[in-house]
């Protein structure tokens, strides 16, 4: 399988750079999620995180 892959891409020029560009699209986007975990206020998790068993807004909907 994996030679029909290699094959064209082969013929590709500049093709090692999308890897290359996907490594640093992956990383970049987690890091940016560590970093705002790390820093979220945890008055802000802890009222996102009652949402689901918050009984009071769901009879608003109903």
């Amino acid at each position: 399988m994996l030679k029909f892959i290699k094959g064209p891409m082969e013929s590709i020029e500049g093709v090692a750079i999308y890897p290359i560009i996907s490594l640093l699209i992956f990383f970049i986007f987690f890091a940016a999620l560590f970093w705002w975990v790390v820093t979220a206020k945890r008055d802000y998790i802890k009222e996102v995180s009652n949402l689901p068993l918050d009984t009071n807004q769901n009879e608003d909907y109903k």
